[in-house]
């Protein structure tokens, strides 16, 4: 069930992420009744916001994006306020200062992960093989923007359990009605993929065949299922024969460096109901 009271504008960009999505989900995407919303690759949290659930399980691989979560969920004002100092003293130095730096704080943490993601090339997520955060200072100078509302935000995620590690650790506590919006970083066999050079796990191939199996069980113990995923060959393979309904649907691409590189593409909408 959800408690949609007006929309939450996520507070993250994020590479795939799924605002695109939610605005044509009432219009061509109905979702069912459900008790319980489980989200196992929660980026910005784009469908989650949207649907604003009263009971929920949301997950990442990403430690310092759930720790982001959870300071909020804790107290947003400490987070906020941190943002607001950042915000007047952002300029090139104070960004690769930040970058390098090592807050101690869940609070001082998530600051810095929002005020990086803010400014940096993108919105990108990325880090090196030492797990730095390597992404080069972007154009855009606003750290705190017109349209946060932690408060909100924090009201939302006090409904939810916040957990960070594997999805299918998180796909295997979905029972009878509960519902899973899986968004997976976009792999396909051969791993020709646009989202692959941006995550800081390569998710393989045998990732994406954990993943189906997983969602196949948890479709067995009756959970509604919603996935979106690469329009490609491999995919549709995948899910063959395993009763999932498969639909196309066009996105526009925003995360390439040229314009000129941006455009429409396919994706597939697979679901069991």
């Amino acid at each position: 069930m959800n408690n949609i009271e007006s929309n939450i504008t996520p507070f993250l960009k994020w590479a795939g992420g799924k605002r695109w999505l939610t605005s044509r989900v009432d219009e061509e995407f109905s979702f069912p009744e459900y008790n319980r919303y489980i989200e196992p690759f929660l980026g910005s949290g784009a469908m989650f916001f949207k649907h604003q659930p009263t009971s929920s399980i949301l997950n990442d691989l990403n430690e310092e994006l759930m720790i982001t979560y959870k300071a909020i969920k804790k107290d947003w004002r400490k987070v906020y306020q941190i943002l607001k100092r950042y915000h007047k003293l952002h300029n090139e130095n104070f960004y690769y200062e930040m970058r390098s730096s090592n807050p101690r704080t869940i609070y001082s943490r998530a600051a810095k992960f929002i005020y990086l993601n803010r400014t940096c090339f993108n919105g990108l997520y990325r880090v090196n093989r030492s797990g730095e955060f390597n992404v080069p200072l972007g154009t855009k100078t606003n750290v705190v923007l017109p349209t946060d509302n932690f408060e909100r935000i924090s009201k939302n995620l006090q409904r939810a359990r916040i957990c960070h590690g594997d999805f299918e650790r998180i796909i295997e506590k979905a029972q009878d009605q509960d519902f899973i919006f899986v968004d997976p970083p976009y792999t396909v066999k051969h791993e020709n993929n646009g989202f692959v050079k941006y995550n800081e796990k390569l998710f393989s191939w045998e990732d994406q065949e954990r993943l189906k199996d997983s969602l196949v069980r948890a479709s067995e113990r009756g959970a509604y299922i919603m996935i979106t995923n690469a329009f490609h060959e491999s995919i549709r393979k995948l899910y063959w024969g395993t009763g999932f309904k498969k639909e196309v649907v066009l996105r526009n691409s925003v995360i390439a460096a040229s314009s000129s590189d941006r455009g429409k593409y396919k994706e597939y909408i697979i679901k069991n109901f």
